[in-house]
């Protein structure tokens, strides 16, 4: 059996990818923030050293998934104490203890690292590119992924890094900084306004495909990869405010439309091919199946007719 360890994983991502690790049969720990009732569960803030190095004194991990971080680009601009605690120093810690302790690791980037680039994102651009970021969130999971190759090249430690694509789905709950479907979806439930910048376009990812890749990668890992997980549609942001509304039955009264987000990149388009061969990724789910079922989730999470 393998004992694995998911931070953040009370998340939005690491709840599902809890659930099914451990229908694979992994035995599987929580690290995360909050308190919680859950067996196997390690109440821990990943920035603070001390708490973090008490998980690994306590049992041997085959693999760690770290998730726990601090998410998007507004909080990371409103927050950025927190983010780059969170973010930077947090992974640092994790590097050292992976140092000691000898785990695997599977780390959580971001399409966010591939900054300013308009072309289609495959793995190899930023190293070879070098795009210029946009926000200071962009840079911490940029700044991650150069602390995790250093710690590679001194101390032989093996990590795979994964770039989430705008992944939505039942389960995210609800704030002003989360994913635009999350907040696409709410806002027009409970009859909200909201914004959508016409001239951004995004390659979306379903929860349920996110996860499925993600638990792929313990049975095929393959230090010092990274690899994009994403959805193979390519769609603006009008197409899924429209996709929104037509379910819910609504019209755009309380749409207001803008050209260019600033500080975000205007297209975000992925390249799966590398994750298709190696672990096996398949986009099951395409937005205008994976939009009602959001929906449908968040009638019933919010009580909302």
């Amino acid at each position: 059996m393998t004992d694995i360890l998911v931070t953040g994983g009370l998340g939005a991502i690491g709840a599902p990818l809890t659930e099914e690790l451990e229908s694979r049969g992994h035995d599987v720990w929580v690290a995360d923030l909050p308190w919680h009732e859950r067996d196997r569960y390690y109440r821990c803030d990943v920035s603070e050293y001390r708490q973090l190095e008490r998980v690994f004194e306590s049992r041997d991990f085959d693999y760690v998934y770290h998730l726990a971080a601090e998410f998007g680009r507004r909080n990371g601009e409103d927050f950025y104490e927190t983010m780059w605690n969170s973010n930077a120093v947090g992974t640092k810690n994790m590097l050292r203890l992976q140092k000691e302790h000898g785990f695997r690791m599977i780390f959580s980037s971001s399409s966010e690292v591939y900054g300013d680039y308009d072309g289609v994102m495959t793995e190899d651009v930023p190293l070879r590119d070098g795009p210029r970021h946009l926000n200071d969130y962009a840079i911490s999971k940029w700044v991650n992924e150069q602390q995790i190759l250093n710690a590679a090249d001194r101390y032989d430690t093996e990590t795979v890094r994964v770039r989430f694509f705008n992944t939505y789905g039942p389960g995210e709950k609800y704030s002003e900084y989360r994913s635009v479907v999350c907040k696409f979806c709410y806002r027009s439930l409970h009859d909200l306004p909201y914004h959508v910048y016409v001239n951004h376009h995004r390659s979306f990812t379903y929860i349920d495909d996110t996860v499925r890749t993600l638990a792929n990668i313990v049975e095929n890992f393959n230090p010092g990869e990274a690899y994009n997980i994403a959805g193979e549609e390519y769609h603006d942001i009008a197409e899924l405010s429209d996709l929104v509304l037509d379910y819910l039955d609504k019209d755009d009264d309380l749409v207001e439309y803008r050209g260019r987000e600033p500080h975000n990149t205007l297209n975000k388009r992925a390249s799966v091919e590398k994750t298709k061969r190696h672990l096996n990724h398949e986009a099951r789910v395409p937005l205008e199946e994976g939009v009602p079922e959001t929906i449908e989730w968040m009638r019933e999470y919010y009580d909302v007719e």
